[in-house]
């Protein structure tokens, strides 16, 4: 079982992708084993005030990107969010509900415990930082830091599990908590794909625009009849790590009918990312998306039979039987 952190909450899929009867658990559904803070509960503290310290050292491991050793916490922790950027990145301003990207390391104040780290997972955290899905103390201490940035936090119970703590992470209710987080990437609505354009010569299949302004691009369905198995094909091909078929993605997407070229679902439209696991979505997109490089924009044709046959989700506008024709930014994996 490949451990997750727990600062995930459930992935927001959604439902004109969702694979009928399919009782595969999520990711995060299997992330029993792991230990970090995940948002529990919603929070109605105010902000805090973000103070500088007192914050312990960082004692080896100190370049971004290297799993940091972290001295324990010296005398009382403040009440407040500490904060301290120990690398300044140069790359895009996090913003708050922007999913991030980021390595992190998670540990007790008053004992240096370590109860979760991603360094060891060798798979960057990827989360919308928002409240109801991390905890709150990460939203006030990320929101206007910058890509490329390493910055280590104390987070007090209040913006942390509050007086329950987190059993299975071993944090009680009393304990603040200090965080390293290494930021590798920053994405919202505007994100788009980001490679080299391929050439798009088969006429039989649909055109995709290759405009990369976070705008929806668009697709142009032939006339003629569809393709009876599953097309994949780059439209932009990126650079980055190949996406396995258990990865979480997280991705722009349009979607259209074949039959009509009728849009009927799309990230641009909603101004919303979508985030899932690719064990989660109907097959012609897990096929689909498998072996694709992150960075990449790709046109999937999904006939019926790996789409929604004859069981299309309610009032989606599919009807049964429809060939789904498919634009995809792979913005991230984990």
């Amino acid at each position: 079982m490949r451990r997750r952190s727990l600062l995930i909450a459930v992935p927001a899929g959604f439902a004109t992708l969702a694979a009928c009867g399919d009782n595969n658990k999520s990711d995060s559904a299997k992330a029993s084993d792991s230990a970090s803070p995940s948002a529990s509960a919603t929070s109605a503290a105010p902000p805090p005030k973000i103070v500088d310290g007192p914050l312990p050292a960082v004692t080896a491991g100190t370049t971004f990107g290297k799993k940091p050793t972290v001295a324990k916490g010296t005398g009382e922790p403040s009440k407040q969010l500490a904060v301290k950027t120990l690398i300044a990145g140069s790359g895009k301003t996090v913003a708050e509900n922007d999913y991030i990207q980021a390595h992190y390391l998670g540990q007790i104040w008053d004992t240096a415990k370590v109860f979760d780290n991603s360094y060891d997972r060798k798979t960057a955290l990827l989360i919308k930082l928002a409240q109801g899905s991390i905890i709150d103390g990460w939203r006030y201490a990320l929101a206007g830091k910058k890509v490329g940035s390493r910055v280590i936090f104390s987070v007090p119970p209040t913006w942390g599990y509050g007086t329950s703590g987190n059993a299975q992470a071993g944090i009680k209710g009393t304990d603040t908590l200090v965080f390293v987080a290494d930021i590798q990437n920053t994405f919202n609505a505007s994100s788009s794909a980001k490679g080299t354009n391929v050439a798009q010569s088969d006429a039989s299949l649909p055109k995709v625009g290759t405009n990369t302004d976070g705008k929806a691009p668009s697709i142009e369905v032939p006339k003629g009849d569809a393709p009876t198995k599953l097309v994949s094909k780059y439209v932009i091909e990126g650079d980055g790590d190949e996406v396995a078929a258990d990865s979480s993605v997280l991705v722009q997407y349009k979607g259209v009918l074949w039959d009509g070229g009728k849009e009927f679902d799309s990230t641009y439209g909603r101004k919303e990312l979508a985030s899932f696991s690719l064990q989660q979505v109907v097959k012609g997109w897990a096929q689909g998306l498998t072996g694709k490089k992150v960075g990449s924009r790709v046109l999937i044709v999904v006939p019926p039979k790996l789409g929604y046959a004859d069981n299309p989700p309610p009032n989606s506008g599919i009807k049964k039987d429809s060939v789904l024709v498919f634009s995809v930014d792979i913005l991230a994996k984990m």
